[in-house]
């Protein structure tokens, strides 16, 4: 039973997008390794841009410093 765990910061990913992740990994597991659709699992988890931490700062806060 694959489990395949997806970690996205929070911006705004719609649902469909969402579910075309999910769709393609479990097409290339089934195509690349032979396993079965029915027995696979993904969970997408979605983590705060305050609680994920890039070059010793939040994404926050390293988002706030780029240009554009």
């Amino acid at each position: 039973m694959p489990f395949v765990s997806v970690r996205i910061t929070r911006d705004g990913v719609t649902r469909e997008q969402k579910a075309q992740v999910i769709a393609e990994i479990t097409e290339t597991l089934q195509r690349v390794l032979g396993k079965p659709p029915e027995l696979t699992h993904i969970v997408i988890e979605e983590v705060d841009t305050d609680n994920w931490g890039y070059k010793g700062i939040t994404t926050t806060e390293f988002r706030k410093n780029q240009p554009g």
